[in-house]
């Protein structure tokens, strides 16, 4: 088992008034040659935007973009004509392919958004464009991982092109969880976003991270009240 340990103090942060954003891997002025990714995970960034204000119209190609809100609302609007608002127990993907022009925006006038914005790398390049935006109500389930991301459209959650798959679960003190691998090369990426757990003999807390890796499964024991975890079984190596 191989054990990378990311702090929530040793990410990226920038402030710029209306966005305050916290950069696990390196992102736009963050350069750090050591947290370029994990995997073919390559951003991981906890944001913040202020009532009103948001990204103007960017483009992206041969990524797969992932938001999850955690707080607050989020416009989404794109060159393929979706415009949608995402909130809490949501989830958005787009396959960016052959290229496509989006902007996000704090859907509010009174109240921040909160949102990861989370990019993979692909398996395949210059797909055809596409957008999915899809509510998981089972996360108001407590003490079990559900999955909201696989590589198959048939599954539970959105998909996207690339053998990873994403589980989301709050956890009461003292839960168990135990995780088995479905590919047995890949990784796992695992970010708390609320409390305190143990994974790997590590003692991690909010918006702390593990990246596990050369490992079949994991047990994780909660050590605090309403322990909620984004799990990311990611493959490890860049196709």
């Amino acid at each position: 088992m191989d054990i990378i340990l990311h702090k929530a103090n040793s990410r990226g942060v920038a402030n710029h008034g209306w966005l305050k954003s916290f950069h696990s891997f390196s992102f736009a002025n963050y350069y750090n040659p050591q947290r370029m990714h994990f995997g073919v995970l390559r951003v991981l960034n906890d944001d913040e935007v202020a009532p009103g204000m948001g990204f103007g119209t960017h483009p992206h190609d041969n990524m797969e973009i992932i938001s999850i809100p955690l707080s607050g609302e989020l416009k989404h609007k794109d060159s393929m004509g979706n415009e949608a608002v995402i909130r809490t127990g949501e989830i958005q993907v787009m396959s960016a392919g052959t290229g496509i022009q989006h902007s996000e925006f704090n859907a509010s006038g009174e109240e921040p958004v909160k949102f990861l914005q989370i990019w993979i790398f692909p398996n395949k390049k210059n797909v055809t464009p596409r957008y999915d935006q899809i509510q998981i109500p089972d996360l108001v389930k407590q003490n079990t991982l559900h999955q909201v991301l696989s590589p198959n459209p048939e599954d539970a959650g959105v998909w996207i092109h690339q053998n990873a798959w994403f589980h989301m679960g709050t956890f009461e003190k003292g839960s168990r969880f135990d995780y088995d691998l479905q590919d047995k090369q890949n990784g796992i990426y695992l970010f708390v976003l609320e409390g305190t757990l143990s994974v790997a003999n590590e003692e991690i807390g909010p918006r702390d991270a593990v990246g596990i890796s050369n490992v079949h499964s994991i047990t994780g024991e909660t050590l605090s009240e309403n322990a909620r975890i984004l799990l990311m079984e990611i493959p490890m190596q860049l196709s």
